[in-house]
This record gives C-alpha cells, sequence and structure tokens, in this order.
C-alpha cells in the first residue's frame, strides 16, 4: 500500500458521505424514511433555466472546453445581478470567477494563502470544506466555536493576537449554515476593519443570501466600506435556484484575487460544461419571477419545522434566512448519539451538531427540503424518541 501524505489523516469523515448508503438500506428493509439531512430541496429548477440547458446541449460550440474563461453570458449575468442585488458592480471579465459550485472554489482557494505555519479561522459548526480546504493545503485550522453567547457569531476580538499575527484566511458565512444566524452589518463593518488592519483575506460565503424571511434582506460583503480591499464573496445557484446537482456558482473579488483562484484552478478543472453555465445565466435572469415563489415555499416549511418541532419538545429560535432549523438537544445528550438514533430507529434523517464540529455539540440541523406534512412527521419521529431518551422525572 503507498504511503499517504500526514495531511491526509488529518481530514474527518465527511459528514454527508455516509447517509445516501445508510438510506438505501434502511429503505430496503422497508422503512418509511424522510430525509432532513442535506441542503437539498425536493423542488424544481426555473423553468428558463431547463428550457435553456435542453437547448444549450444541442449547441456543439458549448460542449468543448471552457477553461477558465468559460461562458461569458454567464459571467455577465453574474455582474448584472450582483449589482440590480447588491448595488456592487464587477467587471465580468477580470472580478468574476465561474466555479463548479461555491465548494470547489472555497476549498481550492486556500491552496494559494495557506502553507504550513498560516492561520485559517474558521466558524464551528461550519461548512466542513472551510477545514478541508485548510488541512489540504497543509494550513493550521483555528476553530472558533459558535454559541448562542454571541448570537452565533464569530467574535475576532476574542481571537489571541498570536493566532492573528499568523492568519492568512478568515472564513464568514452568513446567512449561516448550520446555525441560521445573521450578522448585523455593524458586526460586518468590525469584521472587515480587522481584516484591513492586518491583511487578512476574509472568505464570504453567501450561498444563502437569497433565501430569507419576515422582511430580512442579507447583505452583499462589498456593500461594507473597504472590503473590496480584503475580500472575496462566493454564490451559488444550488440552494436559490434547487439546482444542487448542477454544482454552478461564482466568485467575485478584486481583480488581484479573482485572478489567483483562477491560476489554482487551471490546474484543477478545465472549467464548467458551459451549457449549465448559459442554463446558470437564465437562472439568474429569471430572479426576480422565480426566487420569491421559492422562498415562499421554504418560509411555509420553516414554520411548519419550527411549530412541529416545538410541539415535540424541542427549543429552537424562528430563523430568518437559510433552509435550516438549528435545534437544541437538552444538556446530556450527544447530537451524534441522537441523530444516530433517530436514523435507526425512526427513519429520520438530520445532521448532528458535533458533524459541523465540535462547536456544534448540544445541537443538531434540519432542512426545509420536504413538505410541511413530512416535516412535522419528522419531528414527531424525534420527539419520540427524545422523550425515551429523557430519564423519567426529568423535565
Amino acid at each position: 500500500m503507498p504511503t499517504r501524505a500526514t495531511r491526509f489523516f488529518t481530514l474527518p469523515e465527511y459528514p454527508l458521505a455516509t447517509i445516501p448508503q445508510k438510506k438505501r438500506e434502511l429503505i430496503a428493509r422497508g422503512v418509511d424514511v424522510i430525509d432532513l439531512g442535506a441542503g437539498d430541496a425536493d423542488l424544481a429548477p426555473p423553468q428558463a433555466a431547463l428550457d435553456r440547458m435542453r437547448d444549450a446541449v444541442l449547441e456543439p460550440p458549448l460542449s468543448r472546453y471552457g477553461f477558465g474563461l468559460g461562458f461569458v453570458p454567464y459571467r455577465e449575468a453574474v455582474s448584472a445581478w450582483m449589482e440590480r442585488r447588491f448595488g456592487v458592480r464587477f467587471d465580468p471579465l477580470t472580478e468574476v470567477v465561474p466555479l463548479l459550485g461555491s465548494k470547489e472554489g472555497i476549498s481550492h482557494l486556500a491552496f494559494a494563502y495557506l502553507e504550513p505555519g498560516c492561520v485559517s479561522i474558521i466558524p464551528e459548526p461550519g461548512y466542513n470544506p472551510y477545514q478541508g480546504g485548510t488541512l489540504l493545503s497543509s494550513g493550521e485550522p483555528y476553530r472558533y466555536p459558535l454559541r448562542p453567547r454571541t448570537d452565533f457569531l464569530l467574535d475576532v476580538d476574542e481571537i489571541p493576537r498570536e493566532v492573528l499575527d499568523r492568519t492568512r484566511i478568515l472564513y464568514l458565512n452568513y446567512p449561516n449554515n448550520p446555525t441560521a444566524a445573521i450578522a448585523p452589518i455593524e458586526y460586518l463593518e468590525h469584521v472587515v476593519q480587522v481584516c484591513r488592519a492586518r491583511d487578512i483575506l476574509l472568505v464570504y460565503d453567501n450561498a444563502y443570501s437569497e433565501i430569507a424571511f419576515d422582511g430580512y434582506v442579507p447583505p452583499s460583503i462589498f456593500e461594507i466600506e473597504g472590503a473590496r480591499d480584503v475580500a472575496i464573496e462566493f454564490h451559488s445557484l444550488s440552494k436559490t435556484y434547487n439546482m444542487t446537482g448542477w454544482r454552478c456558482g461564482w466568485a467575485v473579488a478584486k481583480p488581484e484575487i479573482a485572478s489567483t483562484l483562477l491560476k489554482v484552478k487551471s490546474f484543477v478543472d478545465t472549467g464548467q460544461f458551459m451549457a449549465i453555465q448559459a442554463a446558470g445565466a437564465a437562472a439568474l435572469e429569471s430572479w426576480a419571477e422565480f426566487v420569491p415563489k421559492n422562498v415562499a415555499i421554504f418560509q411555509a416549511r420553516r414554520d411548519a419545522a419550527v411549530s412541529s418541532f416545538r410541539a415535540a419538545g424541542f427549543e429552537c429560535e424562528v430563523p430568518r434566512a437559510t433552509m435550516y432549523l438549528w435545534i437544541k438537544l437538552p444538556d446530556g445528550i450527544a447530537s451524534a448519539t441522537f441523530t444516530e438514533r433517530l436514523l435507526e430507529e425512526q427513519g429520520v434523517v438530520v445532521m448532528s451538531g458535533s458533524s459541523f464540529g465540535a462547536g456544534g455539540e448540544g445541537f443538531f440541523r434540519i432542512s426545509f427540503i420536504q413538505s410541511p406534512a413530512r416535516i412535522a412527521e419528522a419531528a414527531q419521529r424525534a420527539g419520540a424518541l427524545l422523550a425515551s431518551m429523557i430519564p423519567v422525572g426529568v423535565a
């Protein structure tokens, strides 16, 4: 057996990697499985994207290598959407990077900035590619626990100076996965100030910018003064447009940062299938018509999830954004134990808080990816398990 690199052994197991096989086994046994795990809704993409994809696959030029440039109208659609949505302008040719989903771009970016001895600050719980890119780049992760005491905000003022002195990258994700927390403008302004003062790259994961409720409108980091000096922002079509499997996203940044990511990508991929980029452009152009209707569906599911899980004996806040509910477990019940038993005994897939890092212990996450009725059924099953795990006489 060839010797594997030391950094390979620093990688934890990816939390979603084993779930599909476990689901297959349960379904084969006749179990009615309710999957509220991955953020992968059972909804259709925009009709405009489907129509454009159908036509684009018949266009021979779009089946050739896209390289880093990709399908230029996709870059132009991204630039136009960023300006329309956030009021910020990015040059489509020098400040937009087409991605095979935001996940790969976030992971690969670290290859350009981290090396042994360099730190990335990672929110925990958080999206696993933050630490994956760090570890594969031989960087050093500094994990900051997101807890209720800070409203699930990463407080940069609590990071030790010795760590900040070695930090190259700070990952932020608001609206947040998995906690569904949102970040006040004043908080973002302070983070940008710190990153500028210390020359830290601020990687802003904005995958949930369009799934928001009750009048809340998530900002771009580039609406914050000075952010262009130090930030790169990632977006995805996956959640907003129900296009998870299409693997289509983008990053925006000033040319020096955008070209850095593009150079790394030139050695690891040869561009997204341009027919998908063409469909992505059509999706973005359908934003005003499609997104409000889609968000209304998620809001109905959110409301059902909150009421159902509270009725089943759980504590949770009402999220103002994302497609997730972050649910507290009683003290003494390990999140991994609870979620494993919920799957095996009740046929319900959810994500343990600890699967997003040790900082997520004490919680579990559900996704609004099925109908309100199925979410309510899942909550009843989860409540039955919870009742069986709480000792008699303990409220």
